[in-house]
């Protein structure tokens, strides 16, 4: 039976979906916990521990960029005919997954925790982003895409309420001051991905070789010189920054980066602020954290708001509610009531709610940007914008956390110490409030301003398709007119032309 003729079955989607499991769960316990292993149980100081995470997350941004396309060309390897394009990376990431056992453990130098740490990031984009294609080349349905892009979204959501109460139990089990917690949950994590993966990789099957791919292969590629390689490169870089020409990339990047930043840095600080600012266990920071699993119904609540208020309310909603518990758990902390848990745990369910639409928000308006950039360029670049998002996601969650690491070390931070000084508590008052109501506050404004919704959408979608059957551009109405220069940023007469790239 061809690949194409195969069933999409619920319990196949929740086959592929486990892999988010890892996606979704292994980068929020090194959010929230890795820095704070590092500066407390691995020796390291707060600048060699952020160091670490920044390094490898520069160099996985950048190798980021190439993984797709050696995943696509894939199938013109002895490998690939064999495993596939795809799975391939599935069936030797597992594993692989033995590596982040490695993470947590105690007594190495920094160039061993920086090499292990690589090593992941590596191994986790090796994985997936040649799975994140599959659905494609599972069905082209919609109705069964949806059904896998559903089971991961519900698995993701419980890999993140799994990343924060395991650890949290773990702590509680052995002790506040016990490094073994952490080996101990990086080892059930490291074999349960690995299981994932594998059921993934057993589960899921790609499309079948195009025409053009058979032949290709039948005749063998042939080698590029130097000079074709090197226009090749030079051209990829300018479709790259080609992507920042068009206006509503340009905000919903902006959203994206600064929001999903300050997300990363409360989950950096928190379980700091907790220990030296509310002087509560680590614990209970992991178990506040762990609040994460109302995100799985909210999400179900985002798509209804989605289509009934629109991706610029659900922003507004979405930053204005983390910002008021901010700044209530900055409350706890100047009246002292940072032991009284019941206002912690309020606090801490209404501050996932947010955390739940801020995640949920930007990919699913991300479909909606390929439409108005191919009004301008007349091209399908779904593939491009999704590597500049990933790109620059990474690049500036590295930049962060190493800033972070630069603030407590020069704030005084001892690594450690069981207490530190009023300075240091302070510092890390100010990032988790300051830093974090400063990036929210950005990704506010452009929330504001930012037009791309469901009505625009349509109208913008509409008009590609009557000027690709032929309509003549000095027809379009006024209304049509201002919508598509509002969300390219380009004039109307420069849209719709040849060779715009």
């Amino acid at each position: 039976m061809s690949n194409n003729n195969r069933k999409i079955t619920i319990a196949r989607g929740v086959g592929y979906g486990l892999v988010d499991l890892m996606g979704g769960g292994a980068f929020t316990i090194i959010g929230a916990f890795l820095l704070f292993f590092y500066t407390t149980f691995a020796g390291l100081t707060p600048i060699e521990g952020a160091s670490i995470i920044a390094i490898a997350r520069v160099v996985d941004a950048v190798a980021s960029l190439f993984i797709g396309s050696i995943s696509d060309n894939f199938y013109k390897t002895k490998l690939g005919k064999l495993f596939g394009r795809r799975r391939f990376f599935l069936l030797i990431g597992a594993p692989l997954m033995a590596d982040y056992v490695l993470l947590w453990v105690t007594g190495r130098s920094y160039v061993f925790y920086l090499v292990t740490y690589l090593l992941f990031e590596i191994i986790a984009a090796m994985v997936l982003i040649p799975w994140e294609t599959l659905p494609a080349e599972m069905t082209k349905d919609f109705n069964d895409r949806t059904k896998l892009s559903a089971s991961r979204m519900f698995i993701s959501a419980t890999g993140t309420f799994l990343a924060t109460f395991v650890p949290g139990r773990l702590i509680a089990f052995f002790g506040e001051k016990s490094a073994q917690a952490y080996f101990i949950n990086g080892l059930i994590f490291a074999i349960i991905y690995a299981i994932c993966i594998l059921i993934s990789h057993r589960v899921t099957w790609e499309r079948d070789l195009t025409p053009e791919m058979e032949e290709e292969l039948l005749n063998g590629s042939q080698s590029k010189g130097l000079g074709e390689q090197i226009v090749g490169i030079i051209k990829v870089a300018g479709d790259y920054i080609s992507t920042f020409k068009i206006k509503a990339f340009r905000k919903h990047l902006a959203i994206y980066i600064c929001s999903f930043t300050a997300k990363d840095l409360f989950n950096s600080v928190f379980i700091y602020f907790c220990v030296f600012n509310l002087g509560v266990s680590s614990t209970t920071a992991a178990n506040v954290l762990s609040l994460s699993i109302i995100g799985i119904p909210v999400t179900i609540l985002g798509g209804f708001l989605m289509i009934k208020v629109g991706p610029s309310n659900l922003y507004k909603m979405s930053y204005s509610i983390m910002i008021v518990c901010i700044l209530a758990f900055y409350g706890l902390y100047v009246g002292q009531l940072g032991t009284n848990l019941v206002l912690l745990f309020v606090i801490g369910t209404i501050y996932q709610v947010g955390r739940s639409l801020l995640e949920f928000t930007p990919w699913n308006v991300f479909p909606f940007i390929p439409d108005v950039d191919e009004m301008v360029t007349r091209q399908r670049r779904e593939g491009l914008y999704a590597a500049v998002m990933t790109f620059t996601r990474k690049s500036s969650v590295a930049i962060a956390t190493f800033i972070i690491g630069v603030v407590l070390e020069e704030s005084g931070f001892v690594k450690g110490q069981a207490t530190q000084s009023p300075q240091v508590v302070a510092t890390i008052a100010g990032l988790l409030t300051v830093g974090c109501i400063v990036l929210l506050g950005i990704a506010l404004v452009c929330a504001v301003t930012f037009k791309l919704n469901k009505r625009t959408h349509g109208i913008l979608v509409d008009e590609v398709e009557r000027l690709k059957n032929n309509g003549a551009k000095q027809d379009v109405t006024p209304e049509t007119k201002a919508i598509v220069e509002n969300l390219t940023g380009y004039k109307y007469e420069n849209v719709w032309k040849e060779n715009v790239v």
